[in-house]
C-alpha cells in the first residue's frame, strides 16, 4: 500500500497517457497511473489463469504472483513528461543524440552474458551502445531502488530483482534469458519474445476508448487461451487473427493518435519550448538523480510559463502561441515507397531547402522541421506473426507441442509489408507555407521521379497564411 500512495509513485498522476493529444482528441486526458493499475489488474488476471490450468505442473507460487503484478504495476514509474517525447526527442537533442546514461549502465555489465569483456581493456563501444539504448524502462529500475529506499520498504532482494527484470524484459538491454528461471513470467507485462504482453493490452483497449476510436482487438481471448509450452507462454492456433489484430490496432493508434500531424506540430513545439528552457531550468539533469526526477512531470510547461525570470521568454512565447492554436503548420506528407524502405536515410531540413526553385522567398533550416516517423507492429519491417507461429498449439488443450502455421495457410489478405515510414514536412512561419509545401513537393520529384504525396497542399492553406 505504501509504495503506490508514495509521491514518487503518484507524479504518475500527473503524466498523461497520451501527452499532448488531448489537445487534438479532448478525450485523451487519462494518466500513467490509471494505465498502470490496468496493467497491474491484467497481471494478476494472467498469472491466475496461467496458474489456474497449468499451476502444480509449473510450480507457480505466491512469490510469483507478487512479482508479476508488481512488475505490472511499476512498470512506467520511469516515464518523464509528454509521453515519449521526453526521451526521444528532448534528450537527444538537449544531450547531444545521447540518450539518458546512468551508473546503472555498469549493473548492466555484469549481467550481460559476454561477462569476460570485462576483462577487456576496450570497453568503449559496448558503453557506447548501452547509452545509446536508455529507456523510461530503464529509468523506472532506479526510480523503483529510489522509492523503496525512501519509504524503507520491506520487500526481499530476489523479488526487488525480478520485478525490475521483468519490466526491462522487452529491452535490447534485458539480462540474458539464461540467468533466470520460469521464463514465460517474463512474457506477461513487457515481452521481449513476441511482443504479445498486457502492457499492450491495456493501452490499446484505454486509448482507443478514450479517443472515440472502434477497438476490434479482444484482449479476453488471449488471456483465455494462453498456455505454457516449453516455458513460453503459447496460444491457440484458432487466435492467429485476435493476435494480428493487437498488431494491427498498434499500428492503427499510430497513425490516427499518437503520430497524428496536428498532435506531432504540438510536440514539435512543446520540444523548442523545453530545449529552450533546459539552460535555466536544468531539466535533463534532473535524470541523474531519482530524487530531483520523480518531481518532473506534465506540469513543467505551467512552471516555465508563470515563471517572472525573461530567461524564459521564448519557450513561454511558444506554450502561448500552443494556447492559441498558432501552431507549426502541416505543409505535406509522403509514405516512403516500399521498395526504398531498407535503403531510406531520413529526409532533412536541407534536403527540403536544396530543393527549392528561385522564387520571392529564400528559405532557412531554422524555418522547417521535418519528422520521419516510423509506424509498424512492433518488429520494425519484420512480420510479428513469424515469431508467434513458433509459440501456437492446437485446438485441444491435450497436446504438449508448439507448431508453426505459414502466413499463406492462414490468410492471403494479411499484409506483405509491415512498416510505414512518413515523412512530413512543416513550417515554422505560417506565410512560408507555400514556399515550403513547393520545395517538398520539388524534393519528391527529384527524389523518386514523381510526386509520392497524396495530394498537393491546399490553395486555401497557403493564401490563408
Amino acid at each position: 500500500m505504501i509504495l503506490w500512495l508514495s509521491s514518487s509513485y503518484c507524479r504518475l498522476r500527473e503524466l498523461k497517457q497520451l501527452g499532448v493529444t488531448y489537445m487534438v482528441y479532448p478525450g485523451g486526458v487519462h494518466s500513467r497511473f490509471e494505465h498502470s493499475l490496468g496493467v497491474y489488474y491484467l497481471a494478476g488476471e494472467a498469472i491466475h489463469m496461467i496458474k489456474n490450468f497449468q499451476g502444480a505442473e509449473l510450480g507457480i507460487d505466491r512469490f510469483d504472483i507478487q512479482t508479476v503484478k508488481l512488475a505490472g504495476l511499476l512498470h512506467d514509474v520511469g516515464h518523464g513528461p509528454f509521453s515519449h517525447l521526453f526521451e526521444r526527442e528532448f534528450l537527444p537533442r538537449v544531450l547531444n543524440g545521447y540518450q539518458w546514461t546512468s551508473l546503472r549502465l555498469f549493473e548492466k555489465l555484469i549481467v550481460l552474458p559476454s561477462l569476460p569483456l570485462l576483462m577487456n581493456s576496450n570497453l568503449t563501444p559496448l558503453i557506447t551502445r548501452l547509452q545509446l539504448e536508455r529507456s523510461h524502462e530503464d529509468m523506472s529500475l532506479e526510480m523503483i531502488d529510489h522509492i523503496v529506499d525512501e519509504h524503507n520498504i520491506d520487500i526481499d532482494h530476489e523479488s526487488h530483482k525480478k520485478v525490475k527484470e521483468m519490466i526491462v524484459a522487452s529491452s535490447q538491454n534485458a539480462p540474458s534469458t539464461s540467468l533466470k528461471e520460469k521464463l514465460f513470467l517474463y512474457d506477461i507485462v513487457a515481452n521481449g519474445r513476441n511482443g504479445i504482453d498486457v502492457d499492450k493490452f491495456d493501452y490499446i483497449a484505454r486509448d482507443s476508448r478514450a479517443c472515440g476510436l472502434p477497438c476490434r482487438f479482444q484482449f479476453r481471448r488471449l488471456l483465455e487461451n494462453m498456455r505454457v509450452i516449453d516455458d513460453e507462454i503459447c496460444y491457440r492456433a484458432k487466435e492467429c487473427f485476435t493476435v494480428h489484430e493487437l498488431f494491427s490496432s498498434r499500428a492503427y493508434l499510430h497513425r490516427m493518435v499518437y503520430m497524428h500531424s496536428k498532435v506531432k506540430a504540438i510536440e514539435l513545439m512543446i520540444v523548442d519550448a523545453l530545449s529552450k528552457a533546459n539552460d535555466y531550468l536544468q531539466i535533463a539533469a534532473s535524470i541523474q538523480d531519482p530524487s530531483l526526477y520523480w518531481k518532473l512531470d506534465d506540469t513543467i510547461i505551467k512552471t516555465i510559463e508563470t515563471h517572472a525570470s525573461p530567461e524564459l521568454k521564448e519557450s513561454k512565447d511558444l506554450i502561448q502561441k500552443i494556447r492559441r492554436r498558432e501552431l507549426y503548420q502541416f505543409c505535406n506528407e509522403f509514405a516512403v515507397p516500399k521498395e526504398i524502405l531498407e535503403h531510406f536515410k531520413n529526409v532533412t531540413p536541407q534536403d527540403i531547402i536544396c530543393s527549392q526553385k528561385s522564387c520571392g522567398v529564400t528559405l532557412k533550416e531554422e524555418d522547417i522541421v521535418v519528422t520521419n516517423v516510423k509506424i509498424d507492429m512492433t518488429r520494425g519491417r519484420s512480420n510479428p506473426l513469424d515469431r508467434l507461429n513458433q509459440c501456437l498449439f492446437s485446438q485441444d488443450y491435450e497436446t504438449d507441442g508448439k507448431f508453426t502455421i505459414e502466413d499463406k495457410r492462414v490468410s492471403h489478405l494479411l499484409p506483405a509489408c509491415h512498416q510505414d515510414v512518413i515523412v512530413r514536412v512543416y513550417s515554422k512561419n505560417p506565410q512560408l507555407v507555400a514556399a515550403v509545401s513547393d520545395a517538398f513537393s520539388n524534393f519528391q520529384e527529384k527524389t523518386y521521379g514523381q510526386k509520392t504525396q497524396v495530394h498537393a497542399t491546399p490553395e486555401k492553406k497557403k493564401r490563408r497564411c
